[in-house]
């Protein structure tokens, strides 16, 4: 069975910030999912848990993360994902409210995954230091078709912030 990757928030991650679940202080990390064509599973707004993943993670033996961003320098760490795949820990110096002064919104650095050989058509991103690790999960997102690097850097670029640019924002 070929699964889907949809761009949503999880229904989960919104209940869950309202029980003031989620610091993004903490290790927000994002999990790659494999080609559409060979995921076990759909992914959208009704995945809760990154544990619930498994085998529909990019797989590989060792990556390197490199976490890069404008608010802080880059470092790099040896990770590995819960099904044997890659994530990496993202840091971030939000949320805070925006220029308009109504938005709150928040800016992670790009995730680096270094010298790598990977095929992917989204992501999940997650709070590994969530408040109910079963509703980990805070938003899906599908690249639009396949993303792959060969022997090279895997870089997932998140927007600028901004009022109706940031990756995660409220109004």
């Amino acid at each position: 069975m070929a699964g889907t990757i949809t761009t949503a928030l999880s229904n989960a991650f919104k209940v869950q910030l309202l029980k003031g679940n989620h610091d993004f202080d903490t290790s927000m990390r994002v999990i790659l999912l494999k080609e559409e064509e060979d995921l076990s599973q759909n992914y959208g707004a009704a995945t809760v848990s990154s544990g619930s993943i498994g085998t529909d993670e990019v797989s590989h033996s060792s990556y390197d993360a490199v976490l890069a961003g404008p608010e802080s320098p880059g470092y790099s760490r040896n990770v590995q994902g819960v099904g044997g795949g890659a994530y990496v820990t993202i840091e971030s110096t939000y949320p805070k409210l925006g220029i308009d002064g109504t938005t709150a919104e928040i800016d992670f650095q790009d995730a680096v995954f270094s010298n790598v050989t990977v095929a992917a058509d989204g992501c999940v991103l997650y709070n590994s230091n969530a408040g109910d690790p079963a509703n980990d999960v805070i938003a899906v997102f599908s690249f639009g078709g396949t993303v792959s690097a060969t022997s090279g850097d895997f870089t997932i670029q998140f927007p600028a912030p901004g009022a109706s640019t940031s990756i995660l924002r409220l109004a």
